[in-house]
């Protein structure tokens, strides 16, 4: 049978639209509407107070013991008082949750940022952002630029080095798993090995009982040392930073947590409006100038 030529034109035509609305339909989306998709799932992962927390309608925020000041007060991070305290809780309210939504937890300094699962929401303490510890953990962006200081005896052989040289034939200690025991190994580089310490309090007693010659720490906490806790002790200098970005202390998140780009805005936020210039100012007023070791 034949079929008429206007019979085999409208099937013809049929057809192409058929063909146009599949080839419509398997189009990619215009990049203005994908966007506007990320933003509105951006805005609801980070809705204030209702982020996917550890437990719901709470956040949970670690740090190790004891916490030391100037970064705690009265080793109670719940408080609200030191520079860390207080930065945790003005990040808290910033991503919706009061002081009452807040819950503290004790972790190791060197267990924050370890491989594994977390219980915390993110952890605050004075963890320095670095590539190696990003393949294991998430990371803020950074809430404090740090320099690290060295503190040796008053009238000891140590106390009078005036450069990264004098130090090299001294015996240095620091915390494990910290920047400055990286700062003695990669920039100082020691004829002896450091002596390495699970906790400050105990490089601090190797110091005051002289099994080491100095002791490296970050330049606030050797300004509390020095005036409150071994005080016949001094800060020698501080290093420069290394490289053109500064080291800084960011919060520590699950690797690939939901929660690091909110918790990053928040800081960013907080860094914007001065509150984290305000925080410093109060609680870190007295780590100023000191020698600059070079």
């Amino acid at each position: 049978m034949h079929l008429a030529p206007r019979v085999l034109r409208r099937a013809a035509a049929g057809a192409t639209v058929a063909l146009l609305a599949t080839a419509v339909g398997c189009a990619p989306q215009p990049e203005a509407d994908a966007s506007a998709t990320s933003s509105a799932s951006a805005k609801k992962t980070c809705a204030k107070g209702e982020l996917a927390t550890k437990t719901s309608g709470k956040l949970t925020i670690a740090t190790d013991e004891p916490a030391y000041e100037p970064w705690f007060k009265d080793d109670k991070p719940s408080n609200g008082e030191g520079f860390e305290s207080a930065v945790a809780y003005a990040v808290a309210k910033q991503l919706g949750y009061d002081k009452g939504a807040v819950v503290w937890q004790s972790v190791p300094f060197n267990k924050a940022f370890a491989p594994g699962e977390k219980t915390f929401d993110f952890d605050i303490n004075q963890v320095s952002i670095s590539a190696e510890r990003k393949k294991a953990v998430d990371f803020s962006s950074g809430y404090y630029d740090v320099r690290q200081a060295v503190i040796a005896l008053k009238g000891s052989k140590a106390a009078k080095a005036t450069s990264i040289a004098d130090l090299k034939g001294l015996k240095l200690g620091a915390q494990v798993g910290t920047t400055s025991l990286d700062y003695i190994d990669d920039v100082v580089k020691p004829s002896r090995e450091a002596a390495v310490y699970a906790k400050n309090d105990q490089a601090k007693s190797a110091l005051k009982n002289g099994q080491v010659d100095a002791i490296v720490v970050d330049l606030p906490t050797a300004f509390y040392i020095t005036s409150a806790e071994v005080t016949n002790a001094e800060i020698v200098g501080q290093f420069e930073n290394q490289g053109g970005t500064p080291e800084q202390f960011g919060l520590v998140l699950d690797k690939g947590s939901v929660l690091t780009s909110c918790v990053t805005d928040a800081v960013d936020a907080l860094r914007a409006d001065g509150t984290l210039a305000k925080i410093e100012q109060q609680w870190l007023s007295d780590a100023v100038d000191a020698p600059v070791l070079k």
